[in-house]
Order: C-alpha cells, then structure tokens, then sequence
C-alpha cells in the first residue's frame, strides 16, 4: 500500500517530467495527437487508483507507456476509428507491462512536426509549448495575450491538421529542417520565458525552465554547425545559472547588481560561455547569440557599459522588441546620465509600452537619479498596477517608500 497523496506527487512529477517524451511515442504511428492525449490522460488516470493499492511501478515512465499504447490499440481497433481516421501500419498485439525497452526521446521530431509548413505559423510555436512541453491552453493564451477558448480552438485545429495530412514522424531533410528550425527555437525559448513569468515563487525550478534547458541542448548536440541553434543553448544556460539568486530568502525579487554571485551556478554559466564561443566562431550573428552574449555581459563585474550598448543596438536591428528597447534606455542611462536615458525611454513608439511593466520600472529608476523622487514615485506605482508578481511587487513597493522617506 501507498498513500494517495504519494501517488498524487509521482503521478505528477511523472508528467512534468515525461509528457512531451511520451507523447511523441504515442502519436507517432497515426499522427493523432489528440488521441495519444486521451490515452495518456486514461493512463495517468489509472495510475491513480491503480498505484495506492499496487505500488508504485519501478519504472513508472514504461507503465504509462504500456497502458497508454494498449488504449490506443483498442482505440485503433474499433470500426468506427477506421473509418474516419487515417491508420499507419502498427503493431496490434497488447503489451505486458515491464515488456517496454528503452524509451526513445522523439519529442524533436514532434516539434518539427507541429513546425511543419502545413500548420499556420502563429500557432506552431503555442502547438509545440502544448504537445512537447504540457503547458496548458490556459497559461500559452495568456502568454500570448489571446482568449483563451480562442486559443484551444487553433491547437485542437493543428492538431487535426496533423493527423489528416500525415505529417510524418521523421527528422526532415536539411532544407526543410532549417526552414521549421526558427519556430522550435522560439517554442523553447517561449518555455523557458513562460516559466520564468508563471511559475509560483517557492515552485521547485524543475519545471519548464528545466525542460526547456534540456532541449535546447539536445538541439544543440542534433545541430552543432547551426550558430542560433548553440546561440539559444548558451541563453538559457546564462539565463538559468542566475536564477537562483533572483530571489531573496524571502522571496522578494533581487536585481542584478544585488545578487548574490555564490549564488550562481558556475558549471551552467561555463557550458553556456562554451556555446557561446562555439557559436561565435561561424561568424553568422543573429538573435539568440546576441542575447546571450549580453547575459555574459552581465556577469563581468565591472560591467562593460559600452559593450552592452552594443549588443542591444546589434540586437535591435535583428529582432526589434519593446524589451530591448527599454534596457538600451537603461544602460544609455548609465552611461550618458539618467535624462539622456528618459530621453531614450521617451523616444519608444510602440503602443504597449504604456502597460509594460519594465518601462515604468526603468522609468521609476531614471528619474530617481535625476532627482525627480515625485515622479519616480509615481512611476513605481504605475509598475506595481502592472504586475502580478508578489516577489517583485514587494521590491518595487521598496524602492517607492524608500523615495518617500527621502
């Protein structure tokens, strides 16, 4: 006997950590995504009240693999499966639990299929945070600042689309891999930025950010002559080594300048400086090398105000974005003196701007070193309206009464 709520936490840590895995192996042979959904839901679902009583499996991961396979074989059994589904040849013999071998890692060539040129563009990167990663319909709609039921229609219609056009289960030529290659990299990079923005503070870090680690570095041993490939591996390793140190012990959010660098994780911060370098030596800069390559920036203490001006200038003509553009504000800021900063700031054009969070907060900080604390103070109160994060409210709402007292 086990108790539930043990079974209720493997069940989940299972699924965290090997959705996209399975998933990729129950789709395959029909390219029915939904299906493979349904039979790893009814898989999770035995789980639960199979385990407490039977114990938890010594490989749980080949449990609901079996299970699920074995639901689908009914499934595809069934005449009225056949008649309106496309069927791959498949094996319809059940299998024993314990008969699998070992689990194969497909979840690449699934996003490459739901990269594919058959599925509309603005929802490949929202089908692969789903089908790869388990981010739910909910949570990618709000990333993307779309209804959600909206946003569950386009990936159930992806996801039919896939099925009905027999997207195959295979890596593509190198031609077709380099044209689907750009939308992978921003599903990665969309998970790793969405866990970073979502998950509760106090959440364990292996979550998504975790997942997302794991795949650009698959990514990166899979393609080691592709720049932006190793560009984004070496992102995420920068971006993750500081994380730890973004929050206090009281969960209050900790900027750069304050972090405690015995904090950092230096064997992550050495592989991305390795990927960088690696990266670098082709000679063909784009979005993700430049990205990192300002993280690395932030670990040289003094840091090279110069050189990171630079980088955003160089990352600004590639990828425009209203992040990029506030941070060049900043570090102008630093640089030439908090008006030419504000004078940046002011010259931003993109609407959003007004309900981005980060430009009040840059705004508040600029015009306290001005010495305009009236306006500063007003400026951290437009940046506490605009976040929903507890960890840097309270830091925020610090910096506002420190101006008040002063």
């Amino acid at each position: 006997m086990v108790s539930a709520l043990v079974v209720q936490q493997r069940v989940a840590d299972l699924v965290r950590e090997c959705h996209g895995r399975l998933l990729a192996l129950l789709a395959a042979p029909t390219r029915d995504i939904a299906a493979a959904e349904d039979a790893l839901a009814d898989a999770v679902e035995r789980a639960l009240k199979r385990w407490p009583d039977d114990g938890i499996p010594a490989d749980p991961e080949a449990w609901l693999l079996t299970v699920a396979r074995n639901r689908m074989r009914d499934m595809w059994k069934s005449h009225a499966y056949r008649m309106t589904r496309p069927i791959a040849e498949f094996d319809d013999s059940p299998t024993e639990v314990g008969d699998e071998p070992a689990i194969p890692d497909r979840r690449l060539e699934l996003m490459l299929v739901c990269a594919h040129p058959a599925i509309a563009p603005e929802v490949r990167t929202p089908l692969m945070l789903q089908v790869v990663l388990g981010v739910t319909a909910t949570a990618i709609a709000e990333a993307f600042a779309v209804e959600p039921a909206a946003m569950a229609q386009r990936l159930v219609r992806a996801k039919k689309r896939i099925r009905d056009a027999g997207i195959p289960y295979v890596l593509p030529e190198r031609e077709d891999l380099a044209a689907r290659l750009p939308a992978v990299l921003e599903a990665v990079y969309g998970a790793y930025a969405i866990d970073w923005q979502l998950v509760p503070q106090g959440a364990p870090l292996e979550t998504l950010s975790a997942e997302a680690l794991h795949l650009s570095l698959v990514l990166a041993e899979l393609l080691p002559d592709e720049p932006e490939v190793l560009g984004l591996a070496a992102l995420i390793c920068l971006s993750q080594a500081r994380r730890p140190a973004r929050r206090g012990a009281d969960g209050c959010f900790v900027p750069l300048d304050r972090q405690d660098t015995t904090r950092w994780d230096i064997a992550l911060i050495a592989r991305g400086e390795a990927l960088l370098r690696r990266a670098h030596g082709f000679g063909r800069p784009g979005r993700f090398q430049y990205e990192a390559a300002i993280q690395s920036a932030h670990f040289t203490r003094p840091r090279d105000l110069a050189a990171l001006r630079k980088l955003y200038r160089a990352l600004l003509r590639v990828a425009p974005s209203l992040g990029a553009a506030v941070a060049l504000a900043a570090v102008e800021g630093e640089i030439d003196g908090p008006e030419a900063g504000l004078r940046q700031l002011d010259a931003i054009t993109q609407p959003a701007v007004e309900r981005f969070r980060p430009a009040w907060t840059t705004r508040a900080h600029l015009l306290a070193e001005a010495g305009r604390s009236a306006e500063a103070a007003d400026a951290y109160r437009m940046a506490i309206g605009l976040t929903g994060d507890p960890g840097v409210e309270a830091y925020l709402r610090e910096q506002q009464r420190s101006l008040e007292l002063h």
